[in-house]
């Protein structure tokens, strides 16, 4: 345990550890976001035929939704999404980041949230959080 002169100097020292991480977090989401455009553009989706418009068919697939949820939603990565206008809380605990890019196209979206899933559950700055990615048709 750190021992300091004065609490002034204590409270100094929390704030630049704080400021350090949430720099941290921006980096991170960068990194996150980044992943997540490439491996949606880099998705193919199996176009759609849609029953009557057999010679148009929707080359993007389905329409659906996509998101990444992080809980518990009292961590500091995920008050700082929630403070920072990333995620908004979610109504069965966590929140929430929704991926908004790729048109209505399911397969793409899911592509995006899968990556960034996967980069926050690769930093050490995202330890003991629960994230996962999820979607669905609309």
């Amino acid at each position: 345990m750190t021992e300091y002169a004065s609490l002034r100097e204590k409270i100094a020292a929390e704030k630049a550890e704080r400021l350090a991480r949430y720099a941290a977090f921006g980096d991170l989401l960068t990194d996150a976001y980044r992943a997540a455009d490439e491996a949606g553009r880099a998705c193919v989706p199996t176009p759609m035929i849609v029953s009557g418009y057999e010679d148009d068919p929707v080359m993007d697939g389905p329409c659906g939704f996509a998101w990444v949820n992080i809980r518990p939603g009292n961590s500091s990565f995920a008050i700082w999404l929630t403070k920072n206008g990333h995620a908004r809380k979610s109504y069965d605990g966590g929140v929430q980041i929704w991926i908004r890019g790729f048109g209505q196209s399911c397969a793409r979206k899911s592509a995006a949230a899968d990556a960034m899933a996967e980069v926050f559950n690769s930093s050490p700055l995202t330890n003991n959080l629960r994230i996962y990615a999820a979607s669905r048709l609309d």
